[in-house]
């Protein structure tokens, strides 16, 4: 391991073993796609003794696509009577409110909820959110020559590097397990 990988996974190791310190929240979403106009579909968020504190399905204004129902199983019909965003959105503000909360990529997660919120006409948020993605990124440290950065990984490659034995389900509360999972398995590793 070079100079810079070792002080690259020193730092990750010790900020993972701060943020457990403080009981952060662990948050998912499932959507209908991958653009910055898709819409939540699933959300889960569970504390950091791995209970969930809030979850629900959401009825998007817009069909499911085929294609993302075939990754993470959520019909149409399973969420024709779910409430829409609007309606969960500030018990899910109050869930989150002062809290740290770990989220796999919370780029894509924070930049959906942002979508929803201007769809609703109502002001950006500020989540007290970290990427679990980043840090494990920086805990494995392996340069990507190509895109000259870290190199990123995906949830399920992660958990098993760390042999969770946690699927990555494409489902909220799920993927929200094996996040938290990751980021003890981070606070826990060897430096």
């Amino acid at each position: 391991m070079t100079h810079f990988a070792a002080d690259t996974r020193s730092r990750a190791i010790a900020y993972a073993r701060s943020l457990l310190q403080q009981s952060p929240l662990y948050m998912d979403t499932e959507t209908t796609g991958l653009s910055r106009d898709s819409e939540i579909v699933e959300i889960s968020i569970i504390d950091d003794d791995g209970q969930v504190v809030f979850e629900s399905l959401i009825r998007p204004q817009n069909p499911i696509p085929a294609a993302v129902t075939a990754l993470h199983g959520i019909t149409d019909q399973m969420v024709a009577t779910a409430p829409r965003f609007g309606l969960v959105w500030p018990q899910i503000r109050g869930v989150l409110y002062g809290r740290q909360v770990g989220i796999y990529n919370s780029n894509f997660d924070l930049g959906i909820i942002e979508g929803e919120l201007k769809r609703l006409n109502l002001r950006p948020v500020t989540i007290n959110a970290f990427c679990i993605l980043d840090l494990y990124s920086e805990f494995r440290a392996e340069w990507d020559p190509v895109r000259r950065r870290l190199r990123r990984f995906s949830l399920e490659s992660a958990g098993r590097y760390f042999q969770i034995p946690l699927p990555n389900a494409h489902r909220a509360r799920a993927d929200a397990l094996l996040a938290r999972a990751v980021l003890h398995c981070i606070a826990g590793a060897r430096e």
